[in-house]
């Protein structure tokens, strides 16, 4: 038996409206939640047309003009601006009677392509009884027949497997939202014996360490710890035929383990550095469960995910902002000090659940409002527009000055010994005094 979907009635109405305006196809997203039961689905977006698709597609009305790497761009810029709990479900066509035959495959291509951009983006690993199918609907634009196929994503030799798409009116009214703010002082060292180092790389690396301390980290929800195979409204009262938008939050607090467990080793390393990336502030974190007998296990698994991804994702756009302003060339950067941009909340009319997306402190609310549009096909009053935390910071601090042909010499000769003597404590201790006087160093556990 295939898969459930439940979707939002207002996405019917929007599928509708674009079988009539398709010529000769058009693609899109859907955008929801999954479940161990059923999945959610709570918004299609199209995909935005590039300047030259329309001349394009009058002269090559064939799926052969479908530009699958413009879609995958798509995916990975919407999946920036979806809070814990939402994901990218599926791809989405509305296609002519005569493109119908090739619409699966095509379909199926891109399901892959999606979850492929998607996934190496993540700084987390899906669990191993997550859900991995992902839905591929298909439209007539004509008959407006409907097909909803899924593929598990996990199997690349997958078939198609027969899926239910069920309508539901006020999906998301009473959904539950989770909230924290995350203190983050994160040092990431810069190796020195790392040869042109990329302070992009460096930062991921720095961050994938910082994703495994927030994994294992303890949630305490309402102030309290909950284990995780109980349900997340136990004790509470659960809202029943409300059709307003009406949120239930649970204020959470992380605590980061400071040490690790007594069964896991540890061994303490010295490495010279040629500099360190340090990011500082507090961020807004916010995910959202439905309100079917939710588990607590799947409410944190969420919280987790939204908290890794916001800081990666606003570390990608400022290196994203800083090649653009100043070329993909240059790879060492002097002494600078940036701000990563601001999360901002926008809500979604008719639900409980808000939109994400982030903006630099020189953006102004009618860019964020034109972002909206093309990349979630959705008008954003000003007003509407929630800035949902202060400023956090990047300093990023190389050595600048160069070393003399003697600091030099010391340096190697100093590095050679902490390679060969790296858990011998007083080798140790003699090379960190020599360091210490002619450059930085990093000192910290793997």
């Amino acid at each position: 038996m295939g898969r459930t979907y439940l979707v939002e009635e207002g996405v019917g109405q929007y599928l509708t409206e674009l079988s009539t305006k398709v010529k000769p196809y058009v693609t899109g997203l859907l955008i929801g939640q999954c479940s161990p039961q059923r999945d959610y689905v709570i918004r299609a977006v199209r995909t935005p047309p590039k300047e030259q698709q329309q001349e394009e597609s009058m002269g090559l009305p064939k799926l052969a003009s479908l530009d699958e790497e413009w879609i995958t761009t798509h995916a990975s810029q919407v999946s920036r601006m979806l809070p814990g709990g939402l994901l990218v479900l599926g791809v989405f066509m509305v296609a002519s009677p005569e493109l119908a035959k090739d619409g699966q495959n095509a379909l199926r291509k891109l399901i892959f392509s999606v979850e492929k951009s998607l996934g190496k983006r993540r700084l987390w690993k899906p669990a191993e009884e997550e859900v991995s199918d992902r839905a591929a609907l298909q439209i007539c634009s004509a008959t407006k027949k409907l097909v909803c196929r899924t593929y598990d994503v996990q199997d690349p030799k997958s078939s198609a497997k027969p899926a239910d798409w069920k309508y539901q009116s006020a999906l998301t009214a009473s959904w539950l939202a989770l909230g924290c703010t995350v203190n983050v002082n994160i040092h990431i060292p810069l190796v020195a014996t790392s040869p042109n180092h990329d302070l992009e790389k460096n930062t991921k690396n720095g961050l994938n360490r910082w994703s495994k301390q927030i994994e294992d980290s303890v949630f305490l929800i309402n102030g309290q710890v909950k284990d995780e195979d109980t349900e997340l409204l136990e004790g509470q009262k659960k809202l029943r035929g409300n059709t307003q938008p009406s949120i239930q939050f649970s204020d959470v607090k992380v605590l980061t383990q400071l040490c690790q467990g007594a069964s896991s080793r540890s061994t303490a390393t010295v490495q010279v550095c040629s500099g360190s990336i340090n990011l500082r502030g507090a961020v807004k974190c916010r995910a959202y469960v439905h309100n079917n007998k939710p588990k607590v296990k799947e409410a944190v698994q969420a919280l987790k995910r939204d908290i890794i991804n916001t800081l990666n994702d606003r570390c990608e756009i400022l290196f994203e902002d800083l090649i653009l302003n100043e070329g993909p060339q240059k790879k060492n950067f002097e002494r600078e000090y940036h701000i990563l941009p601001q999360r901002l909340f926008v809500p979604v009319a008719g639900s409980s659940v808000m939109l994400s997306d982030y903006k630099f402190s020189d953006e102004a609310a009618g860019e964020i409002q034109e972002r909206f549009v093309e990349m979630l096909d959705q008008p954003v009053q000003a007003e509407d527009i929630h800035i949902a935390e202060d400023i956090s910071t990047v300093d990023i601090c190389p050595v600048t000055d160069s070393l003399s042909d003697t600091q030099q010499a010391q340096l190697t000769k100093a590095t050679l010994l902490l390679k060969l003597q790296q858990n011998m404590g007083l080798v140790m201790a003699a090379a960190v005094a020599v360091l210490a006087s002619i450059f930085s160093f990093s000192y910290f556990s793997d």
